[in-house]
Protein backbone atom coordinates (compact mmCIF):
# COMPACT_ATOMS: atom_id res chain seq x y z
CA UNK A 1 0.00 0.00 0.00
CA UNK A 2 2.75 2.68 0.98
CA UNK A 3 4.74 1.70 -2.31
CA UNK A 4 1.29 2.24 -4.49
CA UNK A 5 0.54 5.56 -2.20
CA UNK A 6 4.14 6.43 -3.25
CA UNK A 7 3.79 5.65 -7.10
CA UNK A 8 0.79 7.64 -6.70
CA UNK A 9 1.85 11.06 -5.33
CA UNK A 10 4.82 10.81 -7.70
CA UNK A 11 2.53 10.19 -10.94
CA UNK A 12 0.30 13.47 -9.17
CA UNK A 13 3.29 15.98 -8.47
CA UNK A 14 4.51 15.00 -11.58
CA UNK A 15 0.90 15.64 -12.99
CA UNK A 16 1.01 18.92 -11.00
CA UNK A 17 4.49 20.04 -12.41
CA UNK A 18 2.92 19.67 -15.96
CA UNK A 19 -0.06 21.45 -15.06
CA UNK A 20 2.01 24.55 -13.62
CA UNK A 21 4.04 24.29 -16.60
CA UNK A 22 0.72 24.37 -18.33
CA UNK A 23 -0.57 27.63 -16.10
CA UNK A 24 2.78 29.51 -16.43
CA UNK A 25 2.12 28.95 -20.57
CA UNK A 26 -0.85 30.16 -20.28
CA UNK A 27 -0.17 33.01 -18.06
CA UNK A 28 2.51 34.46 -21.07
CA UNK A 29 0.11 33.24 -23.92
CA UNK A 30 -2.60 35.96 -21.60
CA UNK A 31 0.38 38.40 -20.75
CA UNK A 32 1.32 37.94 -24.74
CA UNK A 33 -2.21 38.59 -25.71
CA UNK A 34 -2.65 41.69 -23.03
CA UNK A 35 0.27 43.13 -24.72
CA UNK A 36 -1.29 42.64 -28.35
CA UNK A 37 -4.82 43.73 -26.75
CA UNK A 38 -2.76 47.46 -25.67
CA UNK A 39 -0.94 47.39 -29.33
CA UNK A 40 -4.26 47.01 -30.88
CA UNK A 41 -6.41 49.61 -28.52
CA UNK A 42 -3.31 51.91 -29.10
CA UNK A 43 -4.26 51.66 -33.05
CA UNK A 44 -7.11 53.65 -33.63
CA UNK A 45 -8.04 51.62 -37.14
CA UNK A 46 -9.26 48.58 -34.88
CA UNK A 47 -12.67 47.59 -35.41
CA UNK A 48 -15.14 46.60 -32.71
CA UNK A 49 -15.55 43.27 -33.87
CA UNK A 50 -11.61 43.11 -34.01
CA UNK A 51 -11.69 44.22 -30.54
CA UNK A 52 -14.39 42.09 -29.25
CA UNK A 53 -12.51 39.10 -30.93
CA UNK A 54 -9.10 39.85 -28.68
CA UNK A 55 -11.06 40.67 -25.42
CA UNK A 56 -13.01 36.78 -25.82
CA UNK A 57 -9.53 35.50 -26.57
CA UNK A 58 -8.27 37.57 -23.19
CA UNK A 59 -11.52 35.80 -21.19
CA UNK A 60 -10.86 32.43 -22.84
CA UNK A 61 -7.48 32.53 -20.98
CA UNK A 62 -8.45 33.93 -17.91
CA UNK A 63 -11.01 31.01 -17.92
CA UNK A 64 -8.27 28.59 -18.78
CA UNK A 65 -6.12 30.05 -16.06
CA UNK A 66 -8.83 29.57 -13.27
CA UNK A 67 -9.85 26.22 -14.50
CA UNK A 68 -6.05 25.06 -14.77
CA UNK A 69 -5.49 26.78 -10.66
CA UNK A 70 -8.71 25.23 -10.10
CA UNK A 71 -6.59 21.24 -10.88
CA UNK A 72 -3.93 22.36 -9.38
CA UNK A 73 -5.56 23.03 -6.26
CA UNK A 74 -7.26 19.45 -6.42
CA UNK A 75 -4.15 17.83 -7.28
CA UNK A 76 -2.61 19.80 -3.64
CA UNK A 77 -5.72 18.67 -2.06
CA UNK A 78 -5.14 14.91 -3.45
CA UNK A 79 -1.48 14.97 -2.82
CA UNK A 80 -1.52 16.03 0.68
CA UNK A 81 -4.34 13.64 1.62
CA UNK A 82 -2.12 10.65 -0.07
CA UNK A 83 0.60 11.82 2.40
CA UNK A 84 -1.69 12.16 5.40
CA UNK A 85 -2.93 8.53 4.64
CA UNK A 86 1.28 7.13 4.08
CA UNK A 87 1.90 8.31 7.74
CA UNK A 88 -1.21 6.78 8.98
CA UNK A 89 0.17 3.58 7.07
CA UNK A 90 3.29 4.30 8.36
CA UNK A 91 1.78 4.73 12.35
CA UNK A 92 -0.39 1.19 11.06
CA UNK A 93 3.24 -0.29 9.93
CA UNK A 94 4.91 0.75 13.33
CA UNK A 95 2.10 -0.33 15.53
CA UNK A 96 2.24 -3.71 13.50
CA UNK A 97 5.84 -3.77 13.93
CA UNK A 98 5.10 -3.44 17.91
CA UNK A 99 2.81 -6.01 18.48
CA UNK A 100 4.80 -8.71 16.11
CA UNK A 101 7.66 -7.86 18.62
CA UNK A 102 5.41 -8.37 21.43
CA UNK A 103 4.08 -11.37 19.89
CA UNK A 104 7.68 -13.19 19.29
CA UNK A 105 8.43 -12.21 23.17
CA UNK A 106 4.96 -13.86 23.78
CA UNK A 107 6.23 -16.89 22.04
CA UNK A 108 9.20 -17.21 23.92
CA UNK A 109 7.52 -17.29 27.07
CA UNK A 110 5.53 -19.95 25.91
CA UNK A 111 8.24 -21.84 24.68
CA UNK A 112 10.43 -21.31 28.10
CA UNK A 113 7.21 -22.07 29.91
CA UNK A 114 6.62 -25.47 27.74
CA UNK A 115 10.44 -26.29 28.45
CA UNK A 116 9.64 -26.25 31.90
CA UNK A 117 6.31 -28.13 31.99
CA UNK A 118 8.28 -31.12 30.04
CA UNK A 119 11.13 -30.67 32.33
CA UNK A 120 8.53 -31.59 35.21
CA UNK A 121 7.29 -33.84 33.57
CA UNK A 122 10.32 -35.65 33.39
CA UNK A 123 11.45 -34.90 36.76
CA UNK A 124 7.88 -36.60 37.77
CA UNK A 125 8.34 -39.53 35.75
CA UNK A 126 11.93 -39.66 37.29
CA UNK A 127 10.42 -39.84 40.92
CA UNK A 128 7.54 -42.10 39.96
CA UNK A 129 10.38 -44.37 38.65
CA UNK A 130 12.11 -44.03 41.91
CA UNK A 131 9.06 -44.25 43.75
CA UNK A 132 8.15 -47.28 42.88
CA UNK A 133 12.32 -48.58 42.66
CA UNK A 134 12.05 -47.65 46.01
CA UNK A 135 9.01 -49.45 46.92
CA UNK A 136 10.56 -52.90 45.89
CA UNK A 137 13.07 -52.84 47.27
CA UNK A 138 11.28 -52.25 50.66
CA UNK A 139 9.37 -55.21 49.46
CA UNK A 140 12.73 -57.10 49.22
CA UNK A 141 13.74 -55.63 52.36
CA UNK A 142 10.60 -56.88 54.06
CA UNK A 143 11.59 -60.58 52.50
CA UNK A 144 14.77 -60.59 53.87
CA UNK A 145 13.32 -59.34 57.39
CA UNK A 146 10.85 -62.12 57.45
CA UNK A 147 13.27 -64.56 56.48
CA UNK A 148 15.89 -63.56 58.66
CA UNK A 149 13.52 -63.30 61.12
CA UNK A 150 12.00 -66.74 60.89
CA UNK A 151 15.89 -67.67 60.44
CA UNK A 152 16.74 -66.10 64.23
CA UNK A 153 13.72 -67.62 65.77
CA UNK A 154 14.09 -71.43 64.18
CA UNK A 155 18.03 -70.59 66.11
CA UNK A 156 16.84 -69.38 68.83
CA UNK A 157 14.45 -72.51 68.73
CA UNK A 158 17.49 -74.90 68.32
CA UNK A 159 19.66 -73.21 70.54
CA UNK A 160 16.93 -73.45 73.34
CA UNK A 161 16.39 -76.97 72.61
CA UNK A 162 20.43 -77.53 73.15
CA UNK A 163 20.31 -75.88 76.02
CA UNK A 164 18.05 -78.15 77.23
CA UNK A 165 19.24 -81.12 75.92
CA UNK A 166 22.39 -80.02 77.74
Amino acid sequence: DRDTDKKRIEELLEENIVLEIAQKQSMNESAHLGWELEQLSKSTDLADSEKSFVFELNECASSRILKLEKDNQSLQNTIQELRDASLTSRESSLKFVELEKENQQLSKKIEKLQNQIEKEKQSNQDLETLSEELIKDKEQLQVIMETLKADKDRQIKDLKQENDHL
